[in-house]
């Protein structure tokens, strides 16, 4: 079995934002990123803006158990049942940490003309102060984070087969983003587990 996570830790943000760079190595990553691409049943979904429907810059898929319904920006995801590799990939994350996820949202960044905007993950099925375990394959790319009041700016480069656990009360006080790029940008999956609250857990094994 091999070691999943070799690198120390490194902590942000009073310690609520967690990067370890090796969570799976490089050959195992790029395994999983060409499996996933094949497997999932990707879509590019449209959300509210400004009271207009947009369509997002990359494609998602939602998986989980069967009761976690999860909205955001109008837009709202009912879960596709958890793929082997899934459940494997989501086995592996809660047993190196003491946490529990009953879903992820799946996203698809095909190249450099797709990324994410600033915004939070404080959507009240996440609860007060949730944990996301975010998982990045293939193509490295840049994930900044801003303070919502005093403007402080980190820049993180989540490396293929990295792991970032969001927790404590980075949602409430950080808005963190996945910029765009004018330099040219292989596919990147990234898989953001999450706990939905009021369902019920189920492990993989």
């Amino acid at each position: 079995m091999q070691q999943l996570f070799p690198s120390e830790p490194l902590y942000f943000c009073n310690d609520d934002l967690i990067y370890i760079a090796d969570f799976y190595d490089g050959q195992r990553a790029a395994l999983l990123c060409a499996k996933l691409q094949q497997e999932l049943e990707w879509q590019q979904e449209q959300i509210m803006m400004f009271a207009k429907p947009v369509l997002i810059p990359r494609l998602q898929a939602w998986y989980g158990d069967r009761s976690a319904l999860y909205q955001y920006s109008g837009l709202a995801l009912t879960p596709l049942p958890w793929t082997a590799t899934l459940a494997c990939i989501k086995k592996d994350i809660e047993h190196s940490y003491p946490y529990r996820f009953n879903s992820v949202l799946a996203n698809l960044y095909r190249d450099q003309q797709d990324g994410m905007g600033w915004h939070s993950d404080n959507e009240a099925e996440l609860g007060s102060n949730p944990v996301i375990a975010s998982l990045s394959l293939g193509q490295e790319r840049k994930f900044a984070i801003k303070h919502k009041s005093s403007g402080e700016k980190l820049n993180l480069n989540l490396q293929s087969g990295s792991l970032l656990i969001m927790r404590g009360q980075l949602q409430q006080h950080w808005r963190h983003s996945l910029p765009k790029s004018k330099k040219f940008m292989a596919a990147r999956i990234n898989l953001t587990f999450r706990n939905i609250i009021g369902t019920t857990n189920v492990d993989c094994r």
